[in-house]
């Protein structure tokens, strides 16, 4: 298998830590959605990533498309996130309220980085630096709430601790949360201890903000 795209992004990340930690194995193609954009518009219509091109060359195009076959392909046993019940939708409100983080902030980014300064937007800018903050305010709560065990969801790594943190890592490194103005412990230890094991490790590129 094939996946697209470049681990700065956290939706590339989640899908390449989940693998790892399925063991499945596969090749990665390091293409950016800027200079290798009519490349992966081969595999990916959108020319977004990630794309996961399957051993059959069926292409899987959209991040949680990728996490669900990779749990239907490890099955019941060791899927990253639980099948039904309390437990599966405690996991995708956790997942939403981060992946809907990560696309806030790439919108931030982008407006700082890519529109000139006398066409941007503050009031808009305003208002997803408002949703990203009400979104990690969430994310802090439910990893104060489970501050005496390990992992958000059960009692192993799921694919809400994959995700959560592999979006606030691209979150704080993007918009340079600094812990005076954005504190958020529960969530800051959280990150850290995931973020300290080898698969998060090597997988972690940091996104590179052009000059505003």
């Amino acid at each position: 298998m094939l996946l697209i795209g470049m681990f700065d992004s956290p939706f590339v990340r989640r899908a390449a830590i989940s693998m790892k930690l399925l063991d499945i194995n596969f090749e990665h193609a390091n293409w950016s959605v800027g200079k290798d954009f009519e490349q992966i518009r081969k595999y990916n219509p959108l020319g977004r990533v990630p794309t996961l091109v399957l051993d059959d060359g069926e292409a899987l195009i959209e991040s949680s498309a990728i996490l669900d076959y990779l749990d239907e392909r490890a099955g019941d046993a060791r899927a990253l996130l639980p099948r039904s019940g309390v437990a599966r939708r405690q996991s995708l409100r956790i997942m939403a309220t981060a992946t809907g983080a990560a696309e806030k902030g790439v919108l931030v980014v982008y407006e700082k980085a890519f529109r000139p300064p006398e066409k941007r937007h503050q009031t808009w800018v305003d208002r997803c630096n408002a949703q990203v903050h009400g979104a990690l305010h969430e994310l802090d709560k439910a990893c104060a709430q489970r501050a005496a065990e390990q992992w958000l969801i059960g009692s192993a790594m799921s694919q809400a601790d994959i995700t959560v943190s592999c979006v606030f890592t691209f979150l704080n490194e993007t918009m340079q949360l600094n812990e005076a103005s954005a504190p958020y412990p529960a969530l800051r230890e959280h990150v850290k201890r995931c973020e300290a094991l080898p698969v998060f490790r090597e997988t972690h590129v940091p996104f590179f903000v052009p000059n505003s």
